[in-house]
């Protein structure tokens, strides 16, 4: 632009004139590229080559590779989550079966407790009936007839020993239970003396022991009368030493 300022076919020196016009264009170009510059922030920046525009190559390569690893790892720590939690719940459920196998153990030896307690004290009863049921048992003899007689004295706190009670039997009827006297006073007065003790009916009656039969010759229950009103008259069968 500056060679068409000069005229052509004239000399190529400039005076003082030319050269504040062509310093007036520069400056006027100048101005006008400054004013190109100045960005829409009102920032003015001054360059003195425009910069080439980088070219930008995107790739999703990485960041598919990051988003794997994550995905990874976060798989992994979820696994471990997991078998943290199966071991937690299996321990759960083993100390459960555990405690449920315990009771049942304790609840099956505590029932077999309560039943052996119960048989025991049922054949416990049982026992006491039959020794109820099945009272002591005596020969059918003299011997055993003072000694069952003064098994039901003893209950009945009337005294008597077994020698005073056969000492008085061998006199008075020499152990005969169906002994009876008709030629004494008493069989005079039309009540003879019977059985082993030659016991009056009237005394029999009263001085009778409950629980003895009721028959005058039953040798027990006159054992037992006879001796219930020796004790009521002498202190005791043992003091008789003749007919009383």
């Amino acid at each position: 632009m500056l060679k068409n300022i000069l005229p052509r076919g004239r000399s190529r020196s400039l005076n003082r004139t030319q050269k504040a016009a062509i310093a007036g264009v520069g400056a006027l170009g100048a101005a006008a590229v400054a004013l190109t510059a100045v960005p829409a922030s009102g920032q003015t920046t001054t360059t003195s080559e425009a910069a080439p525009t980088a070219k930008v190559a995107y790739s999703t390569k990485q960041i598919q590779d990051v988003h794997a690893g994550v995905t990874g790892q976060l798989a992994g720590a979820s696994q471990k989550v997991a078998a943290i939690e199966a071991k937690k719940e299996a321990a759960a459920k083993k100390a459960t079966a555990k405690k449920a196998t315990a009771e049942k153990k304790a609840a099956a030896e505590k029932a077999a407790a309560e039943r052996a307690a119960k048989e025991t004290t049922s054949r416990s009863a049982q026992r006491t009936e039959v020794k109820k049921a099945a009272p002591k048992s005596y020969p059918n003899n003299l011997d055993g007839w003072i000694r069952e007689a003064r098994s039901i004295m003893k209950k009945h706190g009337i005294p008597g020993t077994y020698e005073g009670i056969h000492r008085n039997i061998m006199r008075e009827s020499s152990g005969n239970p169906k002994a009876i006297n008709d030629w004494d006073i008493n069989a005079i007065n039309g009540i003879p003396s019977k059985g082993l003790l030659q016991v009056i009916p009237p005394t029999f009656a009263a001085y009778h022991v409950p629980g003895t039969s009721k028959n005058i010759y039953d040798p027990v229950a006159n054992i037992v009368a006879a001796c219930n009103y020796a004790a009521d008259k002498y202190g005791t069968m043992d003091n008789v030493d003749s007919a009383y």
